[in-house]
């Protein structure tokens, strides 16, 4: 039986790979934020007898601290993980910080996902074929990263804030496979295109309503989007680093890869969250 760490794993996509290895015999573990949707994947996975193998577990993953104790906890009852998918994710329609002062697409879709793949890259290690799948915009060329503006605090778009942080992603693998290359996790860059997911739900109408009809339209269905991730997850690539886009790959050689860049980030990442989370820790 293997064990699957997911965020975002109450809804969408990540609620569809829980339920797949779920009906597989495998254990999840379902990180969200809703109540609700959490209580909701656990009735579903008690219909398909795999109540005892299914945790959802509640988390602010905008809080370094919260992800922090989350991956502590994740490692002290699970030494052992085979696949971490990150996956959680909020399209932020206006700025907002974080109790840490941290812009809250920055904190939730960037130093989250790095945070929880360093913490738990130990337990990754002790698995036989262990896979980390981050779920973002692989490979884009139309955002960049704001150097002397991270947060955005000067001129904030939604938009511009989920490019950003696509780019910052593809680095974060880049920087991943660098910083550890003896590790035998393999980093995969995942790219699913527009899928159904609920991409209306932060819109007030009557933009929901138009992007409700392009859903229906054009998204592809959660079930068949997770095929080409399942296929990732069971057989992971031999590179220590690989990106699609749904089933094409993706050149990691290319400008959005850039190595230089890649430390750059992960070392202004670290001083973050030194500055964010120790303070309070000694308080």
């Amino acid at each position: 039986m293997r064990t699957f760490v997911i965020t975002g794993g109450t809804q969408g996509i990540g609620k569809a790979l829980a339920l797949h290895y779920l009906g597989r015999g495998d254990r999840v573990l379902a990180i969200g934020t809703s109540q609700v949707r959490g209580e909701t994947l656990l009735a579903e996975a008690d219909r398909l007898s795999a109540g005892d193998r299914c945790s959802f577990l509640p988390a602010d993953l905008s809080s370094l601290t919260m992800t922090a104790r989350l991956a502590d906890r994740l490692r002290t009852q699970y030494p052992s993980i085979d696949a971490l998918v990150l996956g959680a994710f909020r399209f932020q329609t206006k700025r907002q910080e974080t109790a840490e002062g941290i812009e809250r697409t920055f904190a939730l879709y960037v130093l989250s996902r790095y945070l929880l793949a360093e913490e738990l890259r130990t337990a990754l290690e002790r698995a036989p074929h262990p896979v980390i799948v981050n779920l973002c915009g692989t490979g884009s060329k139309a955002g960049r990263l704001y150097w002397n503006d991270l947060q955005l605090r000067r001129r904030y778009r939604p938009l511009m804030a989920t490019m950003q942080g696509a780019r910052a992603n593809d680095l974060l693998g880049v920087a991943f496979a660098a910083e550890h290359p003896d590790s035998p996790i393999r980093y995969v860059l995942h790219n699913p295109l527009f899928v159904d997911t609920g991409l209306a739900e932060p819109f007030s109408q009557p933009t929901r309503t138009a992007l409700n009809i392009i859903t229906r339209l054009f998204a592809a269905p959660v079930d068949k989007a997770i095929e080409p991730i399942v296929d990732l997850m069971d057989t992971p690539p031999e590179s220590a680093l690989s990106a699609f886009q749904v089933r094409r790959t993706i050149d990691v050689t290319g400008p959005a890869f850039d190595l230089t860049a890649a430390h750059r980030l992960t070392r202004t990442l670290r001083n973050l969250i030194i500055k964010s989370v120790e303070p309070k820790a000694k308080d």
